[in-house]
């Protein structure tokens, strides 16, 4: 089930996330809509700069979601790489063939490149925001596995000396498809990083996950009272809990959302009706059972969407980010 996000009234200046059920095309009349996003293979979308169709499909009903700023909005096309902006925000999105690269690694340095190069020369420089969808991620042994690969990629293909990452989620694709997706967010205003206390920061991780570690923040502060989440698990310091436990390794998830909100020093850093959320399911004849638990733990949620995905370790079987506003 889905949960479509309550009315919004933050002022205009703020980039506003719902889930909507209207039709694309009527989305795209209207002059503050920023991106569209659909998700499945089913979703049929217009061909537009500021639209994308997500290679995860959803458990039940999902709607679309809509990112909104502030009018008037300009979109188009920079070679392969789409983008939409209205002078604070920045949303941009590309598709990479591994086949045409040669791989996941090269695929993930060639997209990196090509976004971080493109944002860097924009008026909103500031990345804060990045979403990537890979088929088979856990795929491979030791440091062949294809996240690796993907790490590997992703940071050689961001600037030498990058210190400041943007906040990120990184989940597998279960449709076979080999094309790297990757979209964001950038801003005319730098953003503040956000790391969880009971987490040890990704970019930190002992070599015992991959020669190259995660290039990525665990939460990002907007100029607002916006908080972007990244992908978040069932992870302690740098250990996954709870192995085989879809409950266990939710309730541990919840705990470090609830960690990370307080470490943003939101006005309100309670998950509910200002939240909206996507939950990743590697199975997802768990769908049930994560329904019921947020529902229950979070009885006014801003929206949820339920997506099929594969979490970035094996062991792992819930991943949920989001975007939070006090």
């Amino acid at each position: 089930m889905t949960r479509l996000s309550m009315p919004n009234t933050e002022p205009a200046t703020t980039l506003r996330f719902g889930y909507e059920h209207v039709a694309a095309e009527a989305l795209l009349r209207q002059p503050d809509v920023l991106a569209v996003l659909g998700f499945g293979a089913s979703c049929a979308l217009p061909d537009d700069p500021r639209v994308l169709r997500v290679g995860l499909e959803p458990v039940g009903d999902a709607p679309l979601e809509v990112w909104r700023g502030a009018a008037p909005v300009r979109h188009g096309r920079d070679g392969d790489l789409r983008w939409s902006s209205d002078g604070e925000h920045l949303f941009f999105a590309i598709e990479v063939d591994e086949a045409v690269q040669g791989g996941i690694a090269v695929a993930a340095e060639y997209a990196y490149r090509r976004l971080t190069t493109f944002v860097a020369g924009s008026g909103t420089p500031h990345l804060l925001r990045l979403w990537n969808y890979l088929d088979a991620i856990n795929d491979g042994s030791g440091d062949a596995e294809r996240y690796r690969l993907f790490c590997d990629g992703r940071a050689a293909g961001m600037p030498a000396g990058t210190a400041r990452y943007p906040a990120a989620s990184a989940i597998g694709r279960q449709d076979g498809v080999r094309v790297l997706q990757v979209y964001g967010l950038a801003a005319r205003s730098a953003g503040t990083a956000i790391e969880n206390p009971r987490q040890v920061s990704a970019w930190r991780y002992p070599r015992q996950y991959g020669p190259t570690s995660p290039t990525f923040t665990r939460g990002m502060r907007t100029a607002d009272t916006q908080l972007l989440i990244s992908g978040t698990a069932a992870v302690v310091g740098h250990a996954s809990l709870h192995e085989d436990d879809v409950d266990a390794q939710l309730d541990e998830t919840l705990t470090n959302l609830g960690s990370l909100l307080r470490q943003a020093g939101l006005p309100d850093p309670h998950l509910g009706a200002g939240s909206l959320l996507k939950a990743y399911l590697r199975d997802p004849a768990a769908a049930t059972t994560v329904e019921a638990t947020l529902s229950a733990r979070i009885p006014v949620l801003g929206g949820l969407v339920l997506l099929a995905g594969d979490i970035c370790r094996r062991e792992l079987l819930v991943e949920i980010d989001g975007e939070h506003h006090a």
